[in-house]
């Protein structure tokens, strides 16, 4: 019988067949199923645009209005669980990663979606990492589990703007669900990685950059789930050097409540991590590659400290724990250029903060095929619901790739330039553009 499963499955169409068919099951209810691998299917074909209207063309060329119709609702309208989705999509997919090493990493991210309007949920003024600055945008706060070798999103909620928490109107319109309320990005992404630790998920060493790495109280969060982390912190955000700490709580002067708290004093203060750095001799710097680039080795300088984080230590009655401080300082560079705080065991080597650090760079990779390829950010909608859906079948159609490229060696990995797309019905024309176009 394994014999005849692997014979049936060895091309990649049959493979993508099963793989949906696995993700249907999660769907609810058996008239979703189609729907929804067809709109796989849309965002894995090439195309310029991946919004409903275009992928039915595509997708069914001789049924435009028809499948246009049930893609919509099945996005739009029907109530399925995103999180059953993506625990599918795990499900499918980690065993292929794992077949590359184990899980490693667990990183955490938004990323932005330029918006204009109003009335698209969450949408507001606020910073864009598409743009690079502050614009009208939706932001989401995802979760990614990582090896060496590839990385698949496994959470995935809209960050919801207060001033549209607080807008009920709005929020009607839009079909927020009624428990949803404000939360900071880095309480999300806190609540994802509680709910991946629930789900089983196996566990690697957290990552983020400075929104995350410089909240105290998301790294404090993280280690009170046992968890490691190496994340990225802001030139001003301060620490004791090495060998300091607070001054312990006053003397009792025998009246009143006993002094609890540690203190500080005019001469006895931390220090911003870029400070701590240019006073750093050259000897602490030596350069560390971490892997290999599409060109040439990666490679820089780095210095690793123990230090302690000194954020409102003043209303603690103990030191934060010490900690590892990593230091990037690029050649040619007139002063360094990233910071890092872990909670890696004392003994780590340099060699391995910065291989950790590092890994990163694949939550950019991520989001990158999942907006140019698959179309993460051209769902047209305005709703909650609508929203998310679009993103679970996106991780969906992606967590078919990512477990593709585990599989096969490189020269044989299955890509989007393999599958073709059928022609537009001749004379098609998407809704709201104008005939010249």
């Amino acid at each position: 019988m394994a014999r005849d499963d692997a014979r049936r499955l060895r091309t990649g169409e049959d493979r993508f067949e099963a793989y949906l068919e696995a993700i249907g099951a999660a769907l609810g209810h058996a008239s979703r199923v189609a729907p929804a691998r067809a709109y796989c299917t849309g965002l894995l074909l090439p195309g310029e645009r991946k919004s409903i209207e275009p992928m039915a063309a595509r997708v069914e060329p001789a049924r435009v209005q028809a499948a246009h119709q049930s893609m919509h609702h099945v996005v739009a309208k029907a109530e399925w669980d995103d999180a059953a989705v993506l625990a599918a999509v795990r499900r499918q997919v980690l065993p292929a990663m794992q077949l590359h090493g184990s899980i490693s990493y667990w990183i955490v991210d938004d990323t932005g979606f330029p918006k204009q309007g109003r009335h698209s949920v969450g949408v507001a003024r606020q910073y864009c990492g598409q743009l690079g600055k502050q614009d009208s945008c939706q932001v989401a706060v995802s979760l990614s589990v990582a090896n060496d070798h590839v990385s698949l999103p496994v959470a995935y909620q809209l960050y919801l703007p207060e001033i549209w928490a607080q807008d009920m109107a709005r929020r009607a319109k839009a079909g927020v669900p009624e428990e949803v309320k404000f939360e900071t990005k880095t309480a999300i992404a806190l609540g994802q990685i509680n709910q991946a630790l629930a789900d089983g998920v196996p566990v690697g060493t957290v990552l983020g950059d400075a929104g995350y790495g410089d909240e105290t109280a998301f790294r404090a969060g993280v280690d009170r789930l046992g968890l490691h982390y190496v994340l990225g912190i802001r030139p001003g955000t301060s620490v004791w050097p090495p060998g300091m700490a607070p001054l312990p709580p006053a003397p009792w002067s025998g009246r009143g409540r006993q002094p609890t708290r540690v203190r500080r004093s005019p001469e006895h203060q931390p220090v911003s991590v870029k400070t701590l750095a240019m006073d750093q001799p050259a000897s602490a710097w030596r350069r560390v590659t971490w892997r290999q680039g599409t060109q040439a080795a990666l490679s820089s300088r780095f210095a690793a400290l123990r230090v302690r984080p000194a954020h409102r230590d003043e209303k603690r009655s103990e030191p934060w724990p010490e900690e590892w401080l990593l230091i990037e300082w690029a050649q040619g560079e007139a002063e360094p250029t990233k910071y890092w705080l872990s909670n890696l065991p004392p003994r780590t080597s340099l060699k391995r903060l910065v291989h950790v650090a590092k890994a990163r760079w694949r939550i950019e990779r991520d989001y990158q095929e999942l907006k140019q390829e698959i179309g993460l950010g051209h769902y047209e909608g305005r709703g909650w619901r609508g929203f998310h859906h679009h993103a679970s079948l996106c991780i969906a159609a992606y967590g078919f790739l990512v477990a593709e490229r585990c599989l096969f060696p490189p020269h044989h990995r299955f890509t989007r330039g393999r599958i073709k797309a059928p022609a537009l019905p001749e004379g098609f024309q998407p809704r709201g553009t104008s005939c010249a176009a």
